[in-house]
């Protein structure tokens, strides 16, 4: 950093705007000297935001970014590259979150290996466009390799299969897409046109005549997608997307506390639509069934093999969300914990998630490779017919080469030390686990799986009275419906507090799925895949929590606000 210094101290020079100077900002510095000076400025400063001791979020409060970041004009004048570098470190990276924080185990965003940032360098460098072979020769064929694998790690299909299919370019595996919301809209693009294909000349399928047509032609009155509950809100984004309308998508009951789908809930879902079919004499298309492997509140697992059953019987398309718990195939168990994964017509999975690479990068991945043709398009200046680009099986057109950090962090860490990595995840779930357990303030909220666990601080006088009262339920309702809304605040102000003390961060959600069901539950979520994060941290963490919440539940404020609640409740 000192490189770019001229006696100690930042200038700021301005520059002129010239033919030769924008040519040298577009070509390799002769010399590589200049390249690496700026190359160690830029690792400087991402160093010194690693190392620094301050909290998870920067001091700076949302309305001061605001008016950092207020300038009206674009700029006009050029800077020199060091002083917009500066700038980037005092402005931004200053006061970005620090998910690499051992004590951030909040979201599913979290540490990453130190060489995706060499990859990330070497992925922008060369620039590639997948959408076409013409801009992405070598990476395409990367790209499908790093496909094969994913779907050999789902399908478990046979080797002669995969030899003869993994530089196919007249078929697709599976498609790399920007996040999990294209993937899982690739996924239900496909099931549609699935559901309404071509007729004859009578009908050309529902992509080229769109979805009023094909309704017509085939004689339903709606197509609908079924989803758990706790499915991701991109299946509800895709059914605006498609057409089906967010009404569209119909999700239905999960068991209380598990979280996992109930079966026969879905089945009187279904009995409701074609009751309403019969009334209507036209009948519904169910174009899809989706499965949730790692719901991303959760972290549970729906009955995969038994959703299959549902769709087979229904003939609709059955597609797996496994963005959260994809990745989880790879660590020893995984299968059998996702058992079921390999009937999914489609599976989703994000590298960005459980295979430890920087935001964001989805797959979505065929069982039946014919069914890419369903996705097939063309263009006469680029992915044309006969061509060998991927791009003709894509919802996307240009697409960077993302697929490079998980393709070579598979390599790096390999399955092997992808196994340690998951059962450090797994070693501190079970600890978290054992430590909400255990301690008479906090409360369990539901039965995790894949790294997430919900839980909540519930005071002493409200615990022992909510668990009396859950003994008859139904004869306490009242009551325990507004002692769950105390908890609920109680909650609420705690995460605020986790916030502004900013020495640990767990996210928040509102959950209907507990023992308390239907009533809607304010859960805190930790997520335990931080590598960076020790057992003993959580202890630490739990302690601060119960610290807070004590503190909130005599602070008088809150209690002017709950207190007359409370004491209702003790006289019911």
């Amino acid at each position: 950093m000192d490189s770019l210094r001229r006696d100690g101290l930042l200038h700021t020079k301005r520059i002129e705007s010239t033919p030769e100077y924008m040519r040298k900002l577009f070509i390799m510095p002769n010399s590589s000297d200049r390249f690496v000076e700026f190359g160690e400025h830029l690792l400087d400063m991402i160093h010194d935001f690693f190392q620094d001791k301050g909290g998870i979020h920067s001091e700076v409060s949302l309305k001061e970014l605001a008016r950092i970041f207020s300038n009206i004009d674009m700029p006009k004048e050029p800077k020199l590259i060091r002083d917009v570098l500066d700038e980037i470190k005092n402005s931004v990276i200053r006061h970005s979150v620090k998910v690499a924080n051992p004590y951030y185990i909040g979201h599913m965003t979290s540490a990453i290996p130190y060489f995706m940032i060499l990859l990330e360098m070497i992925a922008v460098s060369l620039n590639q466009n997948q959408v076409k072979i013409e801009s992405a020769k070598a990476s395409s064929f990367v790209e499908r390799e790093f496909v094969c694998w994913m779907h050999r790690l789902v399908y478990h299909n046979t080797s002669q299969f995969y030899k003869k299919n993994i530089q196919n370019h007249r078929i697709a595996l599976g498609n790399i897409t920007s996040d999990g919301t294209i993937a899982n809209m690739t996924a239900l693009s496909l099931a549609m046109a699935k559901a309404f294909p071509p007729d004859g000349a009578r009908f050309e399928g529902v992509r080229n005549e769109g979805l009023h047509r094909a309704l017509e032609h085939y004689g339903y009155r709606q197509a609908v997608v079924l989803v758990s509950r706790r499915g991701h809100y991109s299946i509800c984004k895709a059914g605006t997307l498609l057409g089906i309308g967010a009404k569209g998508v119909v999700f239905s009951p999960v068991h209380p506390y598990t979280n996992k789908i109930d079966i026969d809930k879905l089945w009187q879902t279904i009995e409701k639509i074609r009751k309403e079919d019969k009334r209507l004499d036209r009948p519904t298309k169910f174009m899809a069934v989706v499965g949730v492997a790692g719901t991303t509140e959760t972290g549970n697992i729906d009955d995969l093999a038994g959703l299959a059953e549902v769709a087979q019987e229904l003939k609709a398309h059955y597609h797996i969300d496994a963005a959260w718990g994809g990745g989880a195939l790879l660590m020893e168990g995984g299968r059998s914990l996702l058992k079921g994964i390999s009937r999914g017509d489609s599976v989703s999975l994000d590298a960005h998630k459980l295979l430890y690479s920087p935001n964001s990068m989805g797959v979505c991945l065929f069982k039946d490779i014919e069914d890419s043709r369903y996705l097939y398009h063309t263009s006469n200046y680029i992915i044309r017919k006969g061509s060998v680009d991927q791009g003709r099986f894509t919802l996307e057109g240009s697409r960077p080469f993302a697929c490079l950090k998980p393709w070579a962090a598979l390599k790096i860490i390999g399955r092997q030390g992808f196994e340690l990595i998951f059962d450090h995840a797994r070693e501190l779930q079970n600890t978290f686990l054992d430590l909400v357990q255990k301690d008479p303030e906090f409360e369990l909220m539901n039965q995790p799986e894949l790294f997430i666990i919900n839980y909540r601080f519930v005071p002493h006088e409200l615990r022992g009275e909510l668990d009396r009262l859950m003994l008859q339920p139904k004869q306490h309702v009242e009551k325990i419906t507004m002692i769950n809304n105390v908890i609920n605040e109680l909650n609420v102000e705690l995460h605020k507090k986790i916030r502004e003390r900013d020495t640990s961060f767990v996210s928040r959600t509102r959950i209907e799925s507990t023992r308390y069901a239907p009533r809607k539950t304010v859960v805190l979520r930790a997520i335990t895949v931080n590598p960076n994060t020790e057992k003993h941290m959580l202890a630490q963490i739990l302690d601060e929590h119960r610290t807070l919440g004590d503190r909130l539940w005599q602070n008088k404020n809150l209690l002017h606000k709950t207190m007359h609640m409370y004491k209702r409740l003790m006289i019911i």
